[in-house]
């Protein structure tokens, strides 16, 4: 089964706003595109009790019929970094659960997109972080870099741990968090060239992350993505 796990240069990046949009548009071609968030921290209250919002709304956009807990293996009640609330809420962050239920959902999809917690070393416990999850899951990696000062470190940072960790690196998306970023297409230009490939889509400043229909940047990126 293809999938993606997707990373970001750091948390707020915008990378729950990119899988729901990306999952959207792979929906629309006939995939059947299932979904995780290995790991979350935070947590909203709902009729149904308490979850992780990023998990809910990834639920929501796909078309894999599956259990908020093997979308979310790992929800932290605590909005911290995972591995102080998972200190915090009493438990130690283990792989088997996540492991299990990317295969549970796996069986069922076509393409699975798993969403990172923050950061690629995010820190899930005191040895391990979130690159560790993406080894585990042995999953291609897409990178969304949020478009602010210090971006290009962060990107290039990341785009080399990623290859550190020997998984392959699947593409970027750039996220104009600002509608004014001083110099953003030259970000993009330097990226381009630094990476040797243009961003899978680019996402413009202001975007809805339940904007509906599916944004042309996302069908730009999922034709990238399924196109041989």
């Amino acid at each position: 089964m293809k999938g993606y796990f997707v990373t970001g240069t750091d948390t707020g990046v915008g990378k729950t706003l990119a899988v729901v949009a990306l999952t959207r548009a792979l929906v629309a071609r006939g995939l059947r595109v299932a979904v995780m968030k290995p790991v979350a921290a935070g947590t909203v209250k709902t009729s149904a009790g308490e979850f992780n919002d990023d998990a809910l709304d990834l639920l929501a956009a796909s078309n894999v019929k599956a259990s908020y807990e093997d979308v979310n293996p790992w929800l932290l009640h605590t909005p911290a970094s995972p591995h102080l609330a998972a200190r915090f809420d009493g438990v130690s962050i283990r792989h088997e659960r996540i492991v299990g239920a990317y295969l549970r959902l796996a069986k069922d999809a076509d393409l699975l997109l798993a969403e990172g917690a923050g950061g690629w070393l995010a820190p899930i416990s005191a040895t391990e972080t979130m690159a560790d999850v993406a080894e585990k899951l042995a999953l291609p990696v897409i990178l969304v870099v949020g478009l602010r000062l210090g971006c290009l470190n962060h990107a290039l940072l990341t785009r080399d741990g990623i290859r550190a960790r020997g998984l392959p690196f699947a593409g970027w998306i750039a996220n104009r968090l600002q509608a004014e970023m001083p110099f953003a297409n030259a970000n993009i230009e330097t990226l381009t060239s630094r990476f040797g490939a243009a961003p899978l889509g680019v996402i413009p400043a202001g975007t809805d992350p339940r904007s509906l229909p599916t944004p042309p940047w996302a069908d730009e990126a999922a034709e990238n993505l399924v196109s041989p």
